[in-house]
């Protein structure tokens, strides 16, 4: 029977092989971790009054296409701006999307164009913005019904004029 040896520095190197090839196993079947991007009051504006929120501003391709992504909760007074910096038809869906969100679709103006309550974890369906709009607000599934924002309402942050 043969016996292997491994020298010290074999051994070390061995270790240390096995040890990023469970990482990158680890890696490959993990999400990707939650990237917190910068955070910025913004205000619905309904006849009932105002509602604050503390967003986070999607602004670059790679932002907008991860958006909430993996995310397992998400506060009532939170929420994310994605900005497309132009006026243009969009269209979301929940890939890999965990909680319900209801999607708030704003033209460059400010005001709400429509809204997509209570969108369907996971589901891949295409949700249309039905124009074009600037920029579209992710908030927790059903909150856009508690707040009472309908089309035609105000979005206030800085990407938009003041009204």
């Amino acid at each position: 029977m043969a016996s292997l040896k491994i020298g010290r520095r074999g051994l070390i190197g061995f270790v240390l092989a096995a040890a990023l090839s469970a990482c990158a196993a680890t890696a490959a079947t993990e999400p990707p971790r939650v990237v917190m991007l910068k955070v910025e009051p913004l205000e619905i504006v309904t006849p009932a009054g105002r509602t604050k929120l503390q967003v986070e501003v999607a602004d670059t391709p790679a932002t907008r296409e991860r958006g909430l992504m993996y995310r397992k909760s998400l506060a009532p007074d939170r929420g994310m701006l994605f900005d497309f910096k132009a006026p243009q038809p969009v269209a979301f869906w929940m890939h890999d999307t965990l909680i319900p969100l209801d999607l708030v679709f704003i033209r460059a103006d400010g005001t709400v164009l429509s809204i997509a309550r209570n969108a369907r974890p996971m589901d891949e369906t295409p949700i249309s913005s039905g124009g074009p709009i600037r920029g579209v607000l992710e908030i927790a599934g059903g909150r856009a019904a508690q707040i009472g924002v309908l089309p035609g309402d105000r979005i206030v942050h800085r990407i938009f004029p003041p009204g």
